[in-house]
């Protein structure tokens, strides 16, 4: 019996119909995110997650509500997997007073301390010592709690990566860490910037460590599931990395000259979405009405988002100086 056919009987229609239903909500909001910087609605940086869904969502979906996640700058699919609110979500891309961060985060610092989301980070690899501190955090209070850091492939270059990996092992904290490799540092490819593979890097720490297909929702969650028993059982550090591609370029500013079209076509034939409605159907678990009406009920959701976020005010000037610790000097 195939990973595949076993994660589908276990999971059965309603749970993979979630799953569907959160990737396709994903990609419709990201497209709707890249027409709203179009038209100046969304401003600063924004760095679509489209194609990468699989991952959220996989990932996403073995976590207890009391855990905690810390992530990257390509952060949107993360939090709508993680169930904070699309309204919210997109009235913060508009820096609208309506939005998770209160419109001050924009794009890259989601924030939503309700739903165990600590925020997206700009800073490549900054946040992975805040993982291992969640992680330590957990322990001492001797909390049923684990981190989760996630972090793409441009971040293994960094010192924070193998001080963290290595503070991990040592402290024995239940961090997982989820590396997307899209395999592209922004335009660099993976392959030019890094001598071996990423999870030889966390195996040399003694962190147990597997490579997943991460354009396949159903991969990406039986390897959470054993990473998160890894955890929960005390025996420290878990490392993943998903084998992933973005569609759209670094960022909106990102002519993409560093790839060819058909290269991008080749990997969209692997789309995650595509491959869990095949699955689905195959199984007698999806029809293409019900199919339709997924579809719909996405549209709708995205639709009302922006229109929420369109309607929001801005925030109040007397805001300016909230959530500082201290006055700001006068004189």
């Amino acid at each position: 019996m195939t990973t595949e056919t076993t994660a589908r009987e276990t999971l059965g229609a309603e749970r993979l119909g979630m799953f569907l239903y959160q990737m396709m909500l994903i990609r419709r909001f990201e497209e709707k995110c890249g027409e709203l910087y179009t038209k100046g609605k969304v401003r600063g940086f924004l760095h679509l997650y489209t194609g990468q869904e699989a991952c959220a969502v996989g990932m996403m979906a073995t976590l207890d509500e009391h855990d905690k996640i810390v992530t990257h700058y390509r952060d949107h699919g993360h939090a709508l997997a993680r169930g904070l609110d699309p309204n919210r979500v997109m009235a913060e891309l508009c820096g609208k007073a309506t939005g998770v961060s209160g419109g001050r985060g924009g794009s890259m610092h989601l924030y939503d301390v309700s739903k165990g989301f600590l925020g997206g980070y700009a800073i490549v690899a900054a946040h992975l010592p805040l993982a291992v501190g969640l992680g330590m955090a957990a322990r001492m209070k001797k909390e049923d709690s684990l981190a989760l850091c996630v972090f793409g492939d441009g971040s293994v270059g960094e010192g924070e990566f193998h001080e963290s990996l290595n503070m991990s092992v040592l402290w024995k904290t239940p961090t997982i860490f989820f590396c997307e490799n899209n395999l592209y540092g922004m335009g660099v490819p993976f392959k030019e910037s890094l001598s071996t593979e990423i999870p030889k890097l966390a195996a040399a720490y003694n962190m147990p460590a597997v490579s997943v297909d991460g354009m396949d929702v159903l991969a990406v969650y039986e390897a959470m599931q054993k990473a998160v028993a890894h955890c929960r059982a005390g025996n420290g550090p878990y490392f993943i990395e998903a084998m992933t591609y973005r569609y759209r370029g670094h960022s909106m500013s990102d002519p993409e000259l560093y790839r060819l079209k058909d290269e991008v076509d080749q990997y969209r034939k692997q789309d995650c979405i595509d491959r869990l409605k095949a699955t689905m159907q195959t199984a007698g678990y999806l029809s293409e009405a019900q199919f339709h009406e997924l579809t719909e009920r996405v549209e709708q959701v995205v639709h009302d988002a922006a229109e929420f976020a369109e309607n929001s005010p801005q925030p109040g000037l007397d805001t300016l100086f909230d959530h500082l610790t201290k006055e700001p000097a006068h004189g």
